[in-house]
C-alpha cells in the first residue's frame, strides 16, 4: 500500500485490523528498531537527538510518506516524537529493497528530508536570534502549514520550548519575540494555539533565501 498525504484520508481497515499500522500518541516516543525502517501514514513526527546536556537538537520532522528509523541515521542518540497522534507503518529492509516502488518513494521523500535539514543547518548559522525565529517560521510554514488565502496555520500546535530548543536560545527571548511578531501584524494564533502566519507585503524584513519548492 502506498501512503498519501492527506492527514484527513480514511484510515485502511485491512491495515489496521492486520495489524501493519502503529499507534502512538503526541507527545509519545517512537521506538528505533533494527531492520526496517517506520513510514508516516498519518500525522507529524519530529525528529532530534539528545545533546550531552540532555537538550533536544531538532534535525527535523517527518510528514505523511516519510520514512525514519535507525537504518537511516548515524546519530547515536537519535529519537523520534509525535508533534500529533501518529499511525506508522512499519517496513522491512527486503521489503524496501525487492520494491521498486518503495524504494523510488524512499529515495524522494530522503531527498526531501535532506533540503529541509540544510535549511535548518543555514538558519543555526545565523547571528541574530530574531533572525532565527523568522526563517524557522518561514520554514515550518513552508514544510507544516495549510494555505487559506494569505494565511498558513501550522498543523501542528509549536510550544515556544519547541522554538526556543530549535534555535538555540531560551523561552523566554521566543516569548518576547513571538509578542513583537504580532504587533506587527503577521503573527497569531488560533483558539487551539496553533501559529497563523499572514503574509503582508509591507513586512519586507520575513523574506527567506530558503526555498523547499
Amino acid at each position: 500500500m502506498m501512503l498519501a498525504s492527506n492527514l484527513t484520508q480514511p484510515l485502511s481497515l485491512e491495515d489496521t485490523e492486520k495489524g501493519r499500522l502503529h499507534f502512538y500518541e503526541r507527545g509519545e516516543n517512537v521506538p528505533l528498531l533494527t531492520g526496517g525502517i517506520w513510514q508516516v501514514y498519518r500525522g507529524i513526527a519530529q525528529l532530534s537527538q539528545l545533546s550531552p546536556q540532555g537538550e533536544e537538537i531538532l534535525l527535523g520532522w517527518a510528514q505523511p510518506a516519510t520514512f525514519f528509523g535507525s537504518w537511516l541515521t548515524s546519530v547515536a542518540s537519535y529519537q523520534v516524537k509525535g508533534l500529533s497522534d501518529l499511525y506508522l507503518k512499519w517496513h522491512p529492509i527486503e521489503e524496501v529493497a525487492n520494491s521498486s516502488e518503495l524504494a523510488n518513494m524512499a529515495f524522494t521523500q530522503l531527498a526531501r528530508r535532506m533540503r529541509q535539514t540544510e535549511a535548518l543547518l543555514a538558519i543555526a548559522g545565523l547571528k541574530r536570534v530574531e533572525d532565527r525565529l523568522q526563517q524557522l517560521l518561514y520554514l515550518l510554514e513552508k514544510e507544516l502549514g495549510e494555505v487559506s488565502n494569505n494565511q498558513t496555520r501550522l498543523q501542528v500546535r509549536l510550544t515556544h520550548q519547541n522554538l526556543a530548543g530549535a534555535i538555540g536560545t531560551t523561552r523566554v527571548t521566543v516569548t518576547r519575540l513571538l509578542g513583537e511578531f504580532q504587533r506587527q501584524g503577521w503573527l497569531s494564533f488560533d483558539c487551539d494555539r496553533h501559529i497563523i502566519i499572514t503574509r503582508l507585503e509591507s513586512n519586507s524584513n520575513f523574506k527567506s533565501y530558503m526555498d523547499l519548492n
